[in-house]
């Protein structure tokens, strides 16, 4: 392999270690510090929403310079140093507080993180899934190893499992290659890219595949509690999720041989049918098995189909616009209103939340199709 896609598959794992533990188990940290349901929600949805603000507008002064590495090393620099603040913070306005921060600081950092790993792979012929992949296997280990350490403890020790992951992350960053694009010349990129409608099209049918995860994200965990499942079991449920997600990655390239970008969308789109309507009806062990299987395709498939649609139809002068509206867009804007909006819900039927993904995961078809049938 590469000596940047070395470098670049240590990004990827740092990152996602990090995100094994906060994803799964952040919600049970605000538990433990007294948060409701619907307190968890709005924390979880302004935190991400704060990613449809900021990573923009660090992406334009990323794309008008050309740089990516020193840009991405600031943030996480200034990410760490605020992640402290959460084991000083109490109370519901402290922790929200403390959780926009981190996150306007964190959120920015993998998306310039994908921008420079598609410039460093079209420039070395590496392949991108069989980088992104560790990250999903760094995943995996974080979060059935996050599961096995909390087995009946408090909550609160997630604080400590997440600080070393997020120095192992400010160290990936400060090894990541220095590559950049050309300096993009002209208006804020992001309103040049918006009258780009394949683009728009594929942006909606992601926002609301991914949008569908929001019950998965929120609540996944605290309702398998619920249901007597062991954080043992949680935590391999969603490493479960993650090795065949892994799989896809690595069987990228002969994928998108048969297969294109906005195909792997609309299969997203009819696996999330498949998978919220499972978790819906059961919380039995062997349905939740099946169900996280489906993780594949309606995150990996998704992702894989909008990485590669990006790469192939947006110049990469702007390429971190490009990405940092995909993030702001679908993994922000989409699952930060799907979040907000479910924490209600999810207090009066948990399965009624899993169902209304269902309906999420359908109406992303509409577009994705659309998207198949359009020549651009």
């Amino acid at each position: 392999m590469h000596g940047d896609a070395i470098r670049l598959s240590f990004f990827y794992a740092a990152f996602f270690m990090f995100a094994g533990i906060h994803l799964p188990f952040w919600p049970v940290w605000l538990a433990a510090k007294g948060i409701d349901a619907a307190g968890i929600a709005f924390i979880l949805a302004a935190g991400i929403g704060i990613k449809v603000v900021v990573n923009p507008v660090i992406a334009h002064f990323a794309d008008r310079s050309g740089a990516r590495r020193s840009i991405m090393l600031a943030l996480a620099a200034g990410a760490n140093v605020c992640f402290i603040a959460f084991f000083f913070a109490d109370g519901f306005v402290a922790i929200l507080f403390c959780n926009l921060i981190f996150l306007a600081l964190w959120a920015p950092v993998i998306p310039l993180g994908e921008s420079l790993t598609f410039l460093a792979a079209r420039a070395h012929m590496f392949d991108y899934g069989r980088v992104r992949l560790w990250g999903s296997f760094t995943f995996i280990v974080a979060a059935a190893g996050a599961g096995v350490l909390l087995a009946g403890r408090s909550g609160e020790l997630v604080l400590y499992l997440l600080l070393p992951a997020a120095v192992l992350m400010l160290l990936s960053v400060a090894a990541v290659p220095d590559v950049r694009a050309p300096p993009a010349a002209g208006r804020f990129a992001a309103l040049e890219l918006i009258g780009n409608r394949p683009l728009l099209t594929l942006l909606l049918a992601c926002m609301l595949s991914q949008a569908s995860h929001a019950a998965l994200y929120a609540f996944a965990t605290l309702h398998w509690q619920a249901a007597g499942h062991s954080e043992t079991v949680i935590g391999l449920l969603w490493a479960e999720g993650v090795v065949v997600e892994i799989v896809l990655f690595a069987a990228g390239p002969a994928v998108l041989r048969r297969c294109s970008p906005a195909a792997l969308i609309a299969l997203a789109g009819a696996a999330g049918i498949a998978r919220w309507t499972a978790m819906a009806a059961s919380t039995a062990l062997p349905v939740l098995i099946f169900a996280q299987a489906l993780h594949a395709f309606t995150f990996g498939a998704a992702h894989l189909g909008a990485m590669h649609f990006i790469a192939r139809r947006v110049s990469p002068a702007v390429s971190a616009s490009a990405q940092s509206i995909y993030s702001a867009t679908v993994m922000g804007l989409g699952i930060g209103l799907a979040v907000f909006a479910i924490g209600p819900l999810y207090a009066i039927s948990p399965a009624g939340t899993f169902f209304a993904m269902t309906v999420l995961s359908a109406a992303a078809l509409v577009p994705a199709l659309a998207l198949m049938r359009s020549r651009d």
